[in-house]
């Protein structure tokens, strides 16, 4: 079983995210869920914004580039919508990531996708952060740079669907996320 290190959304390290790491321990996986602001989380997107200005996005990644200093070389970079694009971005200074584990947002360069890496996208459809057209140019990049990529879209689901203290929250897409990505890290 690899570890995981979980990246929280724009909303700070709110209970679901906690709730999701304790979903994957039961599982067998060894997780962790850095703090990268090191406040209370917010209750709206807009304070997320602020508090994510008011901190610094080069901190933010600063704090996250620390959370997995001490990890094994083969630990998947997972997030939450922000945090998918944290994860994403440590990519390339992490070669030997055992997957990609992106829910509610893209994140990753294809210039730091090494042959075959795994990659799983969780992601409502639509999502009004991530246009299609965007999408779909990420994924034809991400494929064509060698990521075994998969995408899941959640029709009509809103943005941070798996988060019930959000109104997004859709229980049956959080269900079927949660089951395939059981299987994306029981196979790593």
């Amino acid at each position: 079983m690899p570890s995981v290190v979980l990246f929280h959304s724009v909303y700070g390290l709110r209970p679901a995210v906690l709730a999701a790491a304790d979903r994957l321990r039961a599982a067998g996986h060894q997780v962790v869920t850095p703090d990268l602001y090191g406040v209370p989380p917010v209750d709206s997107v807009e304070d997320g914004f602020a508090l994510l200005e008011t901190i610094g996005r080069d901190v933010v990644l600063d704090r996250a580039r620390d959370a997995v200093e001490e990890l094994p070389a083969r630990t998947v970079l997972a997030g939450m919508s922000m945090g998918a694009g944290i994860a994403g971005a440590l990519l390339a200074e992490r070669p030997e990531t055992a997957g990609l584990l992106l829910l509610h947002g893209s994140g990753g360069s294809p210039e730091a996708v090494r042959p075959g890496l795994p990659v799983q996208l969780h992601l409502a459809d639509p999502d009004q952060y991530e246009p299609p057209e965007e999408l779909d140019e990420w994924s034809q990049a991400m494929t064509a740079a060698g990521a075994a990529l998969e995408v899941f879209r959640y029709p009509g689901a809103g943005h941070l669907f798996t988060d019930p203290g959000v109104p997004d929250h859709d229980p049956a897409a959080t269900a079927a996320t949660w089951a395939r990505v059981r299987s994306f890290l029981d196979a790593r």
